[in-house]
């Protein structure tokens, strides 16, 4: 089980990668903020439920209190693209990925404020690897950071907050509920908080416009849909805290995929922070691996 938690969840983390790409392209074709989130959460909820819908999921296990808190969870990924895609309109995209992979150490946290689990040893290694894998893979060094607006900084630290409660309210939040189900009530939380934000821009989406509803369409699938069902898979099969670290794993994969798709340059520090953070998972599975031996080993001798 705990093997199928990991891949869903690196499968949820994986696709959160691309969204940068339909992002930029967006902003790139002069669409709004709010036009690429409103369109983004509306396609992503009735995709999701007409999904749901077709399947004939069983719909046991829900109830009025957890549907409030699904959409509650998932208002975290909504706020997430708002927080996110701001940032990118104000920051270079290595800063503002840079500051969403704060979420690392913040989810971390959540876990030891929340159900009193120290982080062990070998998480605070991994974290330090991952964070100096962030730092390396995002290309500061080779970027200029002057003069940034307080404002996309403040954002990119708020999407890496909201990131972090995302992924840990996934593995806590009605895990006995349908996947399909409880994923597609998420995203119906997504677009009341989005269209609340937005209520302004609501006008603008209702013009058909083919490149902006397909631009969100690939955002919504790799941002809204993606992300909440395969962590509504994977996250409650697995600790907190190695769901956090197992999300960093979007970070290479944008990087990636900014290479392939965009044909942007990445430098030889960006692939050194991409090996250390794909390093950084497998140690942390060796490294837990190894010291639950080790107890045993030592329990049983005693």
């Amino acid at each position: 089980m705990k093997n199928k938690g990991i891949l869903f969840v690196l499968i949820g983390a994986s696709s959160f990668g691309f969204t940068p790409i339909f992002a930029k392209l967006g902003f790139q074709h002069g669409y709004t903020l709010g036009q690429l989130n409103i369109i983004q959460m509306v396609l992503s909820c009735i995709l999701l439920w007409a999904v749901t819908i077709i399947k004939r999921s069983n719909y046991k296990g829900i109830t009025k209190r957890n549907i409030i808190q699904i959409m509650i969870t998932g208002s975290f990924v909504g706020l997430t693209s708002v927080f996110y895609y701001g940032a990118i309109q104000y920051l270079p995209a290595s800063l503002a990925v840079i500051l969403l992979f704060q979420f690392v150490w913040i989810g971390i946290f959540f876990e030891w404020i929340f159900t009193k689990i120290k982080p062990t040893i070998v998480t605070l290694g991994v974290l330090v690897l991952i964070l100096t894998g962030v730092f390396f893979a995002s290309n500061v060094i080779g970027g200029t950071i002057q003069s940034m607006p307080i404002s996309g900084l403040v954002l990119g630290f708020l999407a890496a907050i909201t990131y972090a409660g995302f992924i840990f309210f996934s593995g806590k939040v009605a895990v006995d509920v349908n996947p399909w189900v409880r994923s597609s009530i998420m995203v119906t939380g997504s677009v009341v908080l989005v269209l609340l934000i937005f209520m302004k821009s609501i006008p603008s989406v209702v013009t058909f416009a083919p490149e902006l509803w397909l631009i969100s369409a690939g955002v919504g699938l790799f941002g809204s849909v993606f992300p909440p069902l395969f962590f509504a898979l994977g996250a409650h099969l697995i600790s907190g805290s190695l769901a956090n670290i197992l999300s960093s794993v979007e970070l290479p994969v944008a990087i990636i995929s900014a290479s392939l798709i965009l044909s942007e340059h990445i430098s030889g520090l960006q692939w050194i922070g991409i090996i250390m953070i794909i390093l950084a998972i497998v140690i942390n599975e060796l490294g837990i691996s190894i010291v639950k031996k080790l107890k045993h080993k030592k329990t049983y001798q005693t």
